[in-house]
């Protein structure tokens, strides 16, 4: 029985994933920082507390590992803006630590989940994680002989998770309103849950090292949505952010 190991097991994706592969038979090992441990409820997982940022830590964590899920990420937009070093520290050099790690134990395969937002960053959360995306395929590249085979996925926007517009929407319209827009032109990729775990599963099958897998997503006008979603409640447009 193969041993898969996940980084931000607690949150959105890295739960989901939990599940997958108690289905697909993996033994599973959570990396957990102080998180939501509800994530974890009726399944058999081995969980440790770390940090990422802490490379001596990581290393003895990734002992025995085969397959490694690397969800852990600081995802907001608006809190990286505002402390730009806290996401260099966890999506750039906590990459690296994962790296080191991966190596240092002979762990067979090492998955990346980036974002959409990494495609011509015009903030730290997208150039961080665009950053990241270089250092997971350069890692590939440098690759000798034995060690892991290093790959990424891009996920677009996972509908209903924490964050998503969806859960904004939802939060204003039990506030009783409004629904409120950064731009009329704003426009977003979305993808289900189920379907970003099977892509991940797809992945896994198929990858042969260094590749940035990228699924194929329509985008739409996320006034659009809001006009459905919002129903009577009013829709203000209350500018981009910085």
């Amino acid at each position: 029985m193969s041993l898969a190991l996940i980084t931000g097991s607690s949150g959105h994706v890295g739960s989901n994933l939990i599940r997958e592969l108690t289905k697909q038979n993996y033994k599973i090992r959570c990396i957990d920082f102080d998180g939501d441990h509800r994530a974890y409820e009726g399944f058999d997982v081995e969980v440790i507390k770390g940090d990422i940022t802490e490379r001596d830590s990581l290393v003895p964590i990734f002992k025995d590992v085969e397959i490694v899920f690397h969800t852990a990420a600081l995802k907001h937009v608006v809190l990286s803006e505002r402390s730009p070093e806290q996401s260099v520290e966890t999506n750039i050099l906590g990459i690296q630590n994962v790296i080191a790690a991966a190596n240092l134990n002979n762990v067979e395969k090492v998955i990346f989940t980036s974002s959409d937002k990494a495609v011509n960053p015009t903030n730290v959360m997208g150039t961080s994680k665009l950053m990241g995306e270089r250092l997971i395929t350069a890692a590939n590249s440098n690759k000798r002989g034995k060690g892991p085979i290093f790959a990424s996925t891009r996920f677009g926007n996972v509908l209903g998770s924490s964050g998503s517009v969806v859960s904004v929407f939802h939060n204003q319209i039990i506030k009783g309103g409004p629904v409120t827009l950064t731009n009329k032109n704003m426009t977003r990729f979305n993808i289900l849950m189920e379907d970003s775990i099977k892509m991940v599963s797809w992945c896994l099958q198929n990858m042969k090292g260094g590749e940035i897998f990228v699924p194929k997503l329509n985008s739409y006008r996320v006034i659009d949505f809001a006009k459905v979603f919002s129903k009577e409640k009013d829709i203000k447009i209350i500018g981009i952010r910085a």
